[in-house]
Order: structure tokens, then sequence, then C-alpha cells
């Protein structure tokens, strides 16, 4: 199952109760205030980790609670502090504030942390409190509550590559073929219901990951078939690969439905406008896959690829493209 949105409740520990206690001991009749202040609550920390691809640790747990404090004791012993809660999440997950939809960080670099909620602060004991005008006081204060806050995660997976086109257009076949990955394959659209990551080795010191984004359709901006789901993650993709299917099973114009996935990117966010884009013409192994090719590419005005997954023809060019685009970037 993948998730990539959750909302949640997290709590802080709460800090342990100051402790009213007095010496008492044989010999000792004027034994003073000895009671220990509380331990702080533990904190609440959002945590990058490589390795995890999924918010689904979120989908059923909603609450989440650092442990808190223990009270002081007797003798001027302190209370235990709690212990910090550290939460996992995947690399490019984004906290955001649920009551202010504020942003509070956007975790996108291995093991960086952020601090969510506070622990409260311990109390203090009566020896805290002893003075010269008062030598056997008998107060303490109680643990302050840790803060609690709700948080909406929000996952936008980060990709070297984001291969974007029509549903059935030969995505999840290419990432398949390029890298480890297996993702779900079908001659009917949307086999893809959620984002594949897979990693493409160039060479013994090179490789880049690539992101197989579930198939796109005219009004994905809108909200249309798998829409808003899946086009955050598009975001993160530094280079886009857009696969061209060139016998549409549909019947539709393979030119026409490169010029509704483009528009459809440029207006859910123009800065995708500015992304490198390689243009491929996907299953040369069909009759007419080359003259696509050549159309697109007259039309455009620029290189289009021309490539096979089942058979393999030209895919070393296309990993040849992405590695010099790659470069470029650096």
């Amino acid at each position: 199952m993948f998730v990539d949105r959750a909302e949640i409740q997290i709590e802080a520990g709460k800090g342990g109760d100051g402790c009213v206690s007095f010496r008492r001991e044989k010999y000792v009749p004027t034994g003073g205030p000895n009671g220990g202040n509380g331990g702080h609550g533990g904190n609440v920390i959002f945590r990058a980790m490589e390795g995890v691809n999924s918010l689904m640790a979120f989908a059923h747990q909603k609450h989440w609670r650092a442990e808190r404090g223990s009270n002081g004791e007797g003798s001027d012993r302190s209370g235990r502090c709690g212990q910090d809660l550290v939460i996992d999440v995947p690399l490019g997950t984004l906290m955001i504030d649920s009551a202010t939809g504020m942003v509070i960080k956007d975790l996108i670099v291995p093991g960086q942390e952020v601090m969510a909620a506070r622990g409260g602060g311990g109390g203090k004991g009566n020896t805290a409190f002893k003075s010269s005008t008062n030598q056997a006081p008998r107060e303490a204060t109680r643990g302050a509550e840790g803060e609690k806050r709700r948080i909406i995660l929000e996952l936008k997976v980060i990709a070297d590559v984001g291969l974007v086109g029509k549903p059935n257009a030969g995505k999840s076949t290419l990432l398949s073929r390029l890298s480890r990955a297996r993702p779900e394959i079908a001659d009917y659209p949307f086999t893809t219901k959620f984002p594949n990551l897979g990693q493409v080795v160039i060479d013994i010191d090179r490789s880049f990951v690539m992101a197989d984004i579930p198939g796109l359709i005219e009004g994905a901006h809108q909200g249309v078939g798998l829409g808003h789901d899946f086009l955050r993650h598009i975001m993160r993709a530094g280079i886009l690969v857009h696969l061209v299917e060139p016998l549409p099973t549909d019947g539709s114009d393979p030119i026409q439905n490169y010029h509704v996935i483009r528009s459809e990117l440029l207006q859910y966010d123009p800065a995708l406008g500015q992304r490198p884009e390689i243009i491929v013409v996907s299953k040369a192994e069909l009759p007419g896959s080359d003259e696509v090719a050549q159309q697109l590419a007259a039309e455009l005005g620029r290189d289009v690829l021309l490539i096979s997954a089942v058979t393999g023809n030209g895919l070393n060019k296309l990993i040849h493209r992405v590695s010099s685009e790659l470069a470029a970037r650096k």
C-alpha cells in the first residue's frame, strides 16, 4: 500500500512534577527540604531516512506521543527525562502545520531532523524554594504540558528523472527494463496507481534515480483522473522524460497527446516549463513509430528519441542523454 499524504496528531511528553520532601534522619533534628525536580518531557522529532518510501506507517496510527518525564523524589533526586520520540519519514516529506497551513520543514537530506513538538519542562521540588526566610518550604510545581499539534505529512518523491506521459505510454515497462524496479505492467490505462522508483546504473561510479509518475490525462491539473494525487511528485524530478505512444489504443493523435500532457504540467506549475525535457517516442517496434518521431521533431524543432523497451532499441542513447543532462545541471 502506497500512502503519500497523512494527517496526524503529535504530543510531546509532559514534564514530571516536583517533589515535596524533607530530610528525616536519626540525630538530624533540623533536616531541611530535599525534594527533587521533575524530569523534562520527551520531544517529538521527525527524521528523514533513506529506505523509507511511503507514509503507510501513518495510515492507521494517527496519534504519536513522546514519553513523559518522571516525578522528582526525596533526597534531592531529580526525575528521569522522558525519551524523545523520533519518527522516521521518507526523503521528500513536507511537514505542514494543519492549523495554519504553514510549511514547517521540507525534509530532503538523509538524516535531517526537525523538532516538531517540544516536551514540557519539569516541575521544581521544594528544595528550589528554600531561602533564608523560608527554611521549610512546602511548595512544589507541577510539570508543564508538552506541545500538541496536528501535522500534515505530504510526500513528494525525490528522483533525478521523472517519466511522464499519457496512460499506457510505456513508462512502467521502461523503468523495469532500465532498473530493478518491478512495477505492475499491463495493456490497459492506469496500471500504475502510485509512483515507482528505480536506480539506473550508468557505470561503476554513476547512477541516477528514475520515477515512473502515474499516467496523466487532460484536466489533471484540476484533479481529473489521478490529478493532484501525483502531479506533485513531478516537482521533485530534475529532468522530465516525456514518453509519447505512437499508436494509442484509444485512437487519439500521439502528437496532440504530447501537447495535452505538456499543457497540464504547465498549468499545474509554470516552473515545470523550465525543467530539461527529453522527448521520447516509445514502442519503436510498432509500425509507424519512426514517422511519429519525425513529425514530432519537425513540429517542435527539437530532437526526439525513438526507443523500444521491448527490444532495447535506443535505450543506451536515452541513458547517455539523461547522463549528459544531469552532468549539465551540476
